[in-house]
């Protein structure tokens, strides 16, 4: 199943998150049946960004949105761990601080966005000023409706300058948010996961559901579509990224670049050097 299409949300198409099965899990029933699929995913993306690294010419930028414990930090470390680590940087955007507050909600962004040759992952991102500002009415809907449209400027900026940019919404169920806040209670591992905001801002589950819904197709585009990943399952959500991810980059037909000194040059000196040492040092 191509994924891509399976997922997409069409630019300013209508999104109703209750009719997209968070449980959902294509072709495969278990974890073990697909297996073999993730693993041949994870080695194509190690590949294609090989390729992206040494050609310098392009970039990738993948933002990680959803609830609390969608599946963020878990999708970086499953998918992003096939990947060398020289060759991509995540960034993590809490609550703005007093200098950042002092800006346009943009200019923490910028400096994230990835270099040529680079994958940059952003778990959580600049939709963080819009959606949380918007579901506490802490702005008014001109402001939502100019920051949607100061997001699409700025990701088409970034596309004119060669990054390639998917955007992923991890759906899960408010049961499965639940359930993994419990065992992030239960677990000493996880414990330190848990903040007093998980469980306060659960009140504000549905105006989140209905923020995204308005917001993701509003911002989704034919150089940054949006993808709404079903997540309950967590390696369907690991085996659905590094699928669109691999496929998307693919289509980029990356190459290495052409070698920057003369090969038959040094092969031809290596070779004579070769052959000078093995016929050992001449006696004085």
């Amino acid at each position: 199943m191509d994924y891509r299409k399976a997922f997409r949300v069409e630019p300013n198409g209508k999104l109703k998150l209750n009719k997209v099965d968070p449980a959902y899990t294509g072709k495969h029933l278990s974890e073990h049946e697909a297996k073999e699929e993730i693993e041949a995913y994870r080695e194509k993306l190690f590949h294609q960004q090989g390729l992206l690294y040494a050609e310098n010419k392009r970039s990738v930028l993948v933002v990680l949105q959803g609830l609390d414990a969608a599946g963020k930090d878990g999708t970086i470390k499953h998918v992003f761990s096939a990947i060398n680590p020289q060759g991509v940087s995540v960034a993590s955007f809490k609550a703005p601080t007093p200098e950042e507050r002092a800006h346009d909600f943009l200019w923490r962004i910028h400096p994230h966005a990835p270099a040529r040759g680079h994958i940059s992952i952003f778990n959580r991102s600049h939709y963080e000023d819009v959606l949380v500002p918007w579901v506490h009415k802490l702005i008014d809907k001109a402001t939502w409706n100019a920051r949607k449209e100061e997001i699409r400027n700025f990701e088409s900026l970034l596309a004119g300058n060669g990054a390639t940019i998917l955007k992923f919404f991890l759906h899960i169920s408010k049961e499965e948010q639940l359930a993994r806040f419990a065992q992030r209670l239960d677990d000493p591992a996880r414990n330190w996961k848990i903040s007093e905001s998980d469980y306060t801002e659960r009140k504000y589950w549905d105006d989140y559901i209905e923020a995204f819904e308005s917001g993701i197709p509003a911002t989704s585009a034919k150089e940054a579509p949006w993808y709404v990943i079903p997540s309950n399952h967590k390696w369907f959500r690991n085996l659905a990224v590094s699928q669109i991810m691999a496929d998307t980059i693919e289509e980029l037909k990356l190459a290495f670049p052409a070698p920057t000194v003369d090969l038959r040059d040094i092969r031809r000196r290596y070779h004579a050097a070769s052959k000078e040492g093995k016929g050992g040092k001449k006696k004085a």
